[in-house]
């Protein structure tokens, strides 16, 4: 009886394990990107928004995250209304874990890059996202 307790809490303790190892992985997000002239100059956090900058929902992606793109990480500094209602993913998504994806709003220096990047790049893709004190910290790409 006890060696099926041990079992049973090993178990539980390794699918906890396994859960919280999934969100340091990777996520489904919808992907946006704004740029400066659009917004502020500051991000919420405070910091000045510079190319390698993006928001998240920071309930759900911690500020000082890494968030890994094809051809960079940037780092998670700022949130907006649109990214927090993940509005484009419910507007755009097909599917049901696209209409579930997280909005990632990645800053660009000027409306030009933005779009330049925005263009060459699919709406919903999968992203790494590495949380701050984290073993696994991506080098800028």
């Amino acid at each position: 009886m006890d060696t099926m307790k041990l079992f049973y809490t090993v178990i539980f303790l390794l699918s906890l394990a396994s859960a919280a190892v999934a969100r340091e992985g990777s996520v489904l997000a919808r992907v946006t990107s704004y740029w400066a002239g659009e917004s502020s100059k500051y991000a919420s956090t405070g910091r000045r928004l510079r190319a390698g900058h993006c928001a998240v929902d920071p309930k759900r992606i911690p500020y000082g995250s890494k968030v890994v793109f094809p051809d960079r990480a940037c780092t998670a500094v700022d949130t907006g209304p649109a990214v927090i209602t993940r509005k484009a993913a419910r507007l755009c998504g097909r599917t049901a874990s696209q209409l579930k994806a997280i909005v990632v709003d990645r800053f660009f220096e000027t409306k030009r890059e933005a779009m330049a990047w925005t263009n060459t790049h699919p709406h919903f893709m999968t992203l790494q996202v590495v949380r701050p004190g984290s073993h696994s910290e991506p080098s800028e790409l």
